[in-house]
């Protein structure tokens, strides 16, 4: 959940792009994670902006506020189930902020150097938490994993891969993938949006260990919603034809170097609309990179 620091901000890395193996053998054509996924879907100049020019982004409340409570649950499934209290939750969230000050310092940019900011957004830190221990009882499960980096290469040789913040198997081996929103839940019309990147991780696991996922969990803490989707093999296959798709689209984009700036709701919280088109901007030179598994000639993401 988290991303690399800059002197200009914080880039917009997705956290699978830390992980990785080569595959040998295989010219693997680029990489792809669900997150990237989304933003060539939502305006393929964005796309390019993250995942081509790597350009930086300030860091965001709320995303900060999503970063620490993620490594909050994260860590209470480190301690003894009787202890995975609310009060436990509530005393690593001051160490969760201290080390995601030391990783990443461009995050104290988001306040003021001297005033209530910080003091405030802590207290919305500690009440989405709180807001967990409604929706779930950590005391009664054992996750069998927690940021687990998963990756499955495709028969088109583009590499799928993400990090799931939790996977939780049934004593008969039922596998459940559970994803934190520090958001609030989406409408019905978006519900589906909201669900592909579960699907997308689902579609990982099956590749990787041959069994369909029983179920996909989002829990909303924002709005203390759960939303629950149990998939099927048809399920799967359709999102792998549509990450593909989107992959024959951006190798195209990348061909031609031209990525529509495509305005929506997003844009009111974009970084880059100064250097956008669509506002009356100008976007930087296209940059030329060498190949790597991360960073092919293709795009990556």
């Amino acid at each position: 959940m988290t991303s690399t620091s800059t002197a200009a901000g914080i880039e917009p890395a997705d956290p699978s792009e830390r992980g990785g193996t080569r595959v040998d053998g295989v010219d693997v054509l680029g990489a792809l994670s669900p997150s990237r996924v989304g933003d060539f879907l939502n305006c393929p100049l964005l796309y390019r902006f993250r995942s081509i020019d790597r350009l930086p982004e300030p860091a965001s409340p709320a995303a900060v506020r999503g970063t620490v409570v993620h490594r909050v649950l994260e860590q209470l499934f480190d301690v003894p189930a009787a202890e995975r209290t609310p009060e436990r939750a509530d005393e690593m969230l001051a160490p969760a902020w201290e080390e995601l000050q030391q990783l990443e310092p461009a995050v104290l940019d988001m306040f003021p150097a001297d005033g209530p900011e910080i003091a405030d957004w802590l207290v919305t830190c500690h009440d989405v938490l709180r807001t967990y221990f409604d929706l779930e009882d950590p005391t009664r499960l054992e996750p069998a994993a927690r940021e687990l980096y998963v990756e499955a290469l495709t028969d088109a040789k583009v590499l799928l891969r993400g990090v799931i913040d939790r996977v939780d198997i049934a004593p008969d081996g039922a596998i459940r993938v559970v994803d934190y929103k520090s958001g609030a839940s989406p409408s019905e019309m978006f519900e589906g949006k909201a669900l592909f990147q579960l699907k997308f991780y689902a579609l990982v696991l099956w590749r990787m260990r041959g069994v369909v996922p029983r179920m996909l969990q989002l829990i909303y803490l924002g709005n203390s919603e759960v939303l629950r989707y149990e998939p099927d093999e048809q399920d799967l296959l359709a999102t792998e034809r549509k990450v593909l798709a989107v992959w024959d689209a951006i190798r195209a984009a990348t061909e031609k170097q031209e990525f529509e700036a495509r305005k929506g709701a997003g844009c009111r919280w974009c970084a880059h609309a100064a250097i956008c088109p669509a506002y009356g901007g100008t976007p930087p030179p296209y940059p030329v990179r060498g190949p790597s598994i991360r960073e092919t000639p293709g795009p990556t993401g």
